[in-house]
């Protein structure tokens, strides 16, 4: 083994650098604030919309007619918001009800594990939110957003355990969703996410 200085020095910073290097090369550039707040108001506008439409379909229809509601004005709210901010704005969960449509892409999955992790650990749903820059395959620049989804306890009424639902409830998800995976979550589970997809100017060179 070398014991000059300059040997030394240079083990010490080997030492060092697998614990350096992997995030400087994971590292991306962060988005502008102004921009990424209104990343965030756009996934909570969605929340907010499908959550009143849910409420107040299960408050004067019941939880039957509130399966319709997901399937029919989930992606309507989505698709008016994506063309109102210029964005894309989805639905994508840990087990897809429409796997044409709930399927989470590689981020998406990424950032779905990151928050089992997170919420294992014990922070906050209301905190569970992942971006990043990235480009496309055809060089666009876009931000990917995503907030966590939790579910909630009028969600268990469509998303629980199939034995602990009433019979009018499966059948319904049957004749709507044939394909569905989407149950057995508990209270507090992490069910999904809103994923916000913006294009962003080409970097400054």
């Amino acid at each position: 083994m070398c014991h000059r200085p300059t040997c030394r020095l240079l083990l010490v910073l080997a030492a060092c650098l697998p614990f350096t290097l992997p995030a400087l090369a994971d590292a991306a550039p962060e988005p502008d604030a102004e921009l990424l707040q209104s990343t965030r108001q756009i996934a909570g506008e969605l929340v907010n919309e499908l959550g009143r439409t849910l409420k107040g379909t299960l408050s004067s229809d019941g939880p039957v007619a509130a399966v319709s509601v997901c399937k029919e004005a989930a992606p309507a709210i989505a698709e008016r918001l994506s063309a109102r901010h210029g964005a894309r704005v989805v639905r994508v969960g840990t087990r897809a009800r429409n796997p044409r449509t709930g399927v989470p892409n590689d981020w998406q999955q990424e950032a779905l594990a990151q928050f089992e992790t997170r919420l294992a650990a014990g922070e906050q749903p209301s905190a569970l939110e992942a971006w990043r820059v990235a480009e496309t395959a055809g060089g666009q620049r876009e931000l990917r957003y995503a907030k966590a989804i939790t579910v909630q306890p009028m969600c268990v009424t469509c998303h629980g355990k199939p034995e602990d639902m009433p019979a009018a409830i499966t059948e319904k998800l049957r004749t709507e969703y044939p394909q569905d995976q989407a149950t057995g979550y508990s209270v507090g589970q992490l069910r999904g996410a809103v994923v916000v997809t913006r294009p962003l100017p080409p970097a400054a060179r």
